[in-house]
């Protein structure tokens, strides 16, 4: 219970989109991951609600990680997207979205994954699921 959500070892810089957008893995382990986004004005639409591209954006990037965890940080295991849902439920409260995504099943190519993303209240903004295809490494 005491034992942090994510091995240090496993956090690897930033891709510039993620960079950009400002948001982090904090937990990650098999089969499920979490990242956190705070919320800027940059990431708004002209409700000044979160534009729905951030919330398709971070449940992509939760499920695609929920299916890659290797445990070790010399061995990566990358995916790509092959079909994506996205249902925006509520408006978020506070500045901070947390996204957990799930893989649920698959084989040795492909897998597919469920997430939410909520707000720091733990309302239920988004939903996703996905199915993805592992990548050959080389």
């Amino acid at each position: 219970m005491n034992a942090p959500d994510i091995d240090p070892a496993l956090i690897e810089q930033p891709y510039p989109l993620q960079d950009h957008l400002g948001f982090r893995i904090t937990g990650w382990r098999p089969d499920w991951a979490r990242f956190e986004i705070p919320l800027a004005p940059f990431l708004m639409n002209r409700y000044g609600i979160p534009h729905g591209g951030i919330y398709t954006t971070i449940l992509d990037t939760v499920m695609g990680y929920a299916g890659c965890y290797t445990g070790d940080p010399a061995t990566r295991r990358l995916a790509m997207t092959l079909t994506l849902t996205t249902s925006f439920l509520s408006r978020p409260e506070g500045d901070l979205l947390i996204a957990e995504g799930t893989r649920t099943g698959g084989g040795r190519s492909t897998f597919f994954a469920e997430a939410e993303v909520r707000d720091t209240k733990g309302t239920i903004c988004a939903k996703g699921s996905g199915a993805f295809r592992y990548r050959k490494t080389s």
